[in-house]
């Protein structure tokens, strides 16, 4: 059935039913055979609306009165009776139907078919977002301020409850239910043609990997993207065609390499995620022996970006330390020491970087105090597993610091809100820090230091008269695309940093670069040039007069 919701009601209230229904036909058939007497002192017998009409309200307890005439004694004896025979199927109807009301499967089964139903009334392309924690939370709030529609799955009912107390807009159609099974992810619309991306971000990487490999089957043409905490893991999922896969430590890795060996490519990549386009003294990362605490998935990962920028490092295993928060201060301390012992073993007064990268915030917080009591001049680094701590670690001066879960929810939401800016970050790799340097200083000098990116495509729906004057083959550059709308011999602010056109990225064309259908472009601007561009390619007027021509009217179509 599509719905077991009807069939609960039915089934549970069956019995409650048929008693009101037995009472109710006892005590109409007895006002109907026993005589009364008219007003005129005729023997009278009611009728069966008469019969039906005095037990419905008599059995309410409303009491209109005796209708149509005084009763009898017969009848006031029968009627006797009948009050307390229909009270008591009263009372078992109704206290039925309060279980009902309270009954837990019913409850989960309207969730079940309002949640479908919500479901299939997005026409739109949405995104099935598995799980609902703090990594999620953070993303479906980026998401949501863009208008893209989704559907979140989450086991805990608490989860939903606080998803729907959020109350977004557009509405975020969510459900509580075992994720891995695959009715469940059905339910959710992954088999839809619209469900252009699912989204897997828990913690567990064998979890996740078994999700992705379900998703996969269900529905080929959703791009995934997957949570990994591990290399192995990693190459499994891209492995089997999995779109995305997000490593925060190989991403914490790569641009602890460039911070070291390509500052203006690092620069670059932290400035699409809100960094401006200037290198803070504080970021400049020192050249010496580190020290990293934690020999983990962090520690593996970092191990590589290090090795390869030639860097003397000393790892201390910390897999003995945990603060379990025990029940007496004397083993707290003892963990202090026990820390703070390891640290003096590895030479910490002749170290010049502290990386604090175990999976507990609070042990990485007492790593870097502690290394500061016996090198204050120390740089440290610190990785900080959850959001909710940051302004902890912001207090404790910490100089850079990871935080996985921003990491993961930044990556996604490129991934989803901007695909162009990650294929950038892809092409960066192929550059060296000159090639970088150079770019810095060409945007930074047009556009200064909080330049901005945006993203259009060629396309009908945000592109309209540009797209309909390509259609008729007219040639529009990228020099055409720059000027400005109030006066064309002027250039705005604005720098075509890539194009996509057939899957291949072309970085920073030239002025005569001609535009064609369904191309994608990654622009570098500001609020008053993305203003004009989107004005340039959507209006008739402004496209025309950007390409030379006089203003013309354009009949209506």
């Amino acid at each position: 059935m599509e719905s077991l919701s009807s069939w609960i009601v039915i089934r549970r209230l069956r019995w409650p039913f048929l008693v009101i229904v037995v009472t109710f036909a006892i005590s109409i058939l007895g006002m109907v055979l026993i005589p009364g007497q008219d007003d005129k002192g005729n023997v009278y017998h009611l009728n069966f609306f008469d019969a039906f009409y005095f037990v419905s309200y008599m059995a309410s307890t409303i009491g209109f009165g005796e209708s149509p005439y005084a009763f009898t004694y017969p009848q006031k004896l029968w009627v006797s009776f009948t009050i307390y025979l229909t009270v008591i199927g009263w009372f078992y109807g109704i206290g039925t139907i309060v279980a009902l009301m309270q009954d837990e499967v019913l409850h989960k089964e309207l969730a079940r078919a309002a949640f479908k139903k919500a479901v299939r009334k997005i026409k739109e392309p949405f995104i099935l977002i598995l799980g609902y924690n703090n990594t999620t939370k953070a993303l479906i709030r980026k998401l949501s301020a863009q208008d893209i529609r989704m559907v979140v799955l989450d086991r805990d009912q608490q989860m939903i409850n606080t998803l729907i107390l959020e109350n977004y807009d557009p509405y975020i159609p969510a459900y509580s239910a075992d994720v891995l099974e695959s009715e469940v992810l059905e339910l959710a619309g992954i088999r839809l043609r619209n469900c252009r991306a699912i989204v897997i971000l828990f913690e567990n990487d064998e979890k996740n990997t078994r999700l992705a490999l379900m998703c996969k089957h269900l529905n080929k043409h959703a791009e995934l993207i997957v949570r990994s905490s591990s290399s192995p893991n990693t190459d499994f999922l891209k492995g089997i065609g999995v779109d995305h896969v997000e490593n925060p430590f190989e991403v914490i890795s790569h641009r602890l390499y460039l911070s070291l060996c390509a500052p203006n490519l690092w620069l670059l990549e932290m400035w699409v995620y809100g960094h401006i386009l200037k290198i803070k003294r504080r970021e400049i990362l020192p050249k010496g022996r580190y020290i990293i605490y934690g020999y983990g998935r962090m520690g593996r990962a970092l191990e590589s970006g290090l090795k390869k920028a030639n860097i003397d490092y000393t790892f201390i295993d910390a897999r003995e330390t945990s603060f379990n928060l025990p029940s007496n201060a004397k083993s707290e301390l003892c963990k202090e020491v026990e820390i703070e012992e390891k640290l003096i073993k590895a030479d910490i007064k002749n170290a010049v970087l502290i990386i604090a990268g175990t999976r507990d915030d609070l042990i990485n917080l007492a790593v870097i105090a502690l290394a500061k009591k016996h090198n204050p001049d120390i740089y440290t680094i610190s990785r900080e597993n959850e959001m909710k701590d940051m302004h902890i670690f912001q207090a404790a001066r910490v100089q850079r610091h990871y935080v996985l879960e921003q990491i993961i929810v930044d990556k996604a939401y490129k991934y989803l809100a901007m695909p162009l800016v990650n294929i950038f970050i892809g092409m960066l790799r192929n550059y060296d820090d000159a090639w970088g340097k150079n770019l810095v200083e060409r945007i930074t000098k047009k556009m200064g230091e909080n330049a901005m990116l945006c993203e259009k495509q060629i396309d009908e729906a945000s592109a309209y008269a540009a797209f309909n004057e390509l259609q008729k083959g007219t040639k529009i550059t990228i020099e055409m695309l720059k000027r400005r709308r109030d006066d064309r011999s002027k250039e705005n602010r604005l720098i075509i940093l890539m194009i996509l056109r057939d899957d291949k990225p072309i970085f920073l064309p030239d002025n005569a670069y001609e535009i064609k259908l369904g191309d994608k472009m990654l622009i570098v601007c500001n609020k008053e040039s993305k203003e004009d561009l989107e004005y340039i390619l959507e209006n008739y007027y402004e496209l025309h007069y950007v390409m030379g021509s006089e203003e013309k009217v354009v009949p209506w179509r």
